[in-house]
């Protein structure tokens, strides 16, 4: 640097200190504050044991001093309906438990979608009331066993990935390709399956949807829309961006299935290297988010 150079930036650095405080704040980027702040649970796990339900009701606790405005729930509510061993009264007792423990969030909107534990498929028949994807939907209070709602100028779509190989049903998918065609252009779009589409946590454990290639390209299509992928499923976290769309896979409120783990448990409660917890997202109104895991300590 010659000496003019220097005398030239020793005047600008005696400019700005002289300007002081409105002229220097004003070089700092201004924070942004949050449009929208959601909570996404997942893989609760309910059980009947009076135990469990107490710590998630702390759980629900933690989540409501985020002062959320609604709340997503990533499916796999109750312990497990789903193993062919199941009886009525173990599938009531859950959801019997579940409904006690909602309780905690009334004034709160709860959008679930249905995991693969929640759904009974060992009723006598397939007439039963209580047989399969319906008595879900009722359970969780839910439209249908997909849906798509607004909030905020923000579009929120969920999903069931219950059926074949893990994968959207053929009527799901047009379903879902004429929503998305019918949003506004960039309109920002939230998803949520209990399964991942994409992530680092299928490659450990599996669990990924089939048909991620065919959701890529549609999304890809509505790349000015699509923000955010949430899932759960494999209790474990990560979150990773591909073709601008996030996809979290938001760990489990659960943990080891509310257990202390085991000898891959990297600590208390945890599965493999996640420990139980819950995320916030914040979503902003240029499309933006961001996406935070909060672990809970047993």
């Amino acid at each position: 640097m010659n000496r003019r150079d220097l005398l030239k930036q020793s005047g600008l650095l005696l400019a700005a200190s002289t300007i002081g405080g409105p002229a220097a704040a004003a070089l700092k980027p201004t924070p942004k504050r949050a449009h929208i702040t959601v909570a996404h649970i997942t893989d609760v796990h309910l059980s009947t044991d009076a135990a469990v339900a107490e710590r998630f009701r702390q759980c629900l606790a933690a989540v409501k001093k985020h002062k959320v405005d609604f709340i997503l729930n990533g499916g796999d509510s109750i312990m497990d309906a789903s193993y062919n061993d199941v009886v009525r009264d173990k599938v009531t007792g859950q959801w019997a438990a579940w409904d006690t423990c909602m309780e905690d969030l009334k004034g709160y909107e709860v959008f679930s979608c249905i995991g693969n534990h929640d759904c009974w498929w060992a009723a006598p028949s397939k007439s039963d009331d209580m047989y399969g994807k319906d008595y879900v939907v009722k359970r969780l209070k839910i439209p249908a066993r997909y849906y798509s709602f607004d909030r905020k100028g923000w579009h929120f779509i969920i999903l069931d990935g219950n059926n074949e190989r893990i994968s959207l049903d053929e009527a799901q998918y047009n379903w879902l390709v004429n929503d998305l065609e019918k949003l506004p252009a960039n309109t920002p779009t939230l998803l949520m399956s209990h399964f991942p589409v994409f992530g680092a946590t299928p490659i450990l454990v599996g669990g990924n949807h089939a048909d991620n290639k065919k959701l890529k390209d549609l999304f890809y299509k509505h790349r000015d829309k699509v923000r955010v992928m949430l899932s759960g499923h494999n209790h474990l976290y990560d979150k990773i961006l591909y073709n601008g769309v996030w996809y979290c896979c938001n760990g489990a409120m659960s943990g080891f299935w509310w257990g202390k783990g085991d000898k891959e448990s990297a600590g208390p409660g945890y599965y493999l290297e996640t420990p139980p917890g819950f995320a916030i997202l914040k979503l902003y109104q240029d499309g933006t988010l961001e996406n935070e895991y909060y672990p809970h300590a047993f």
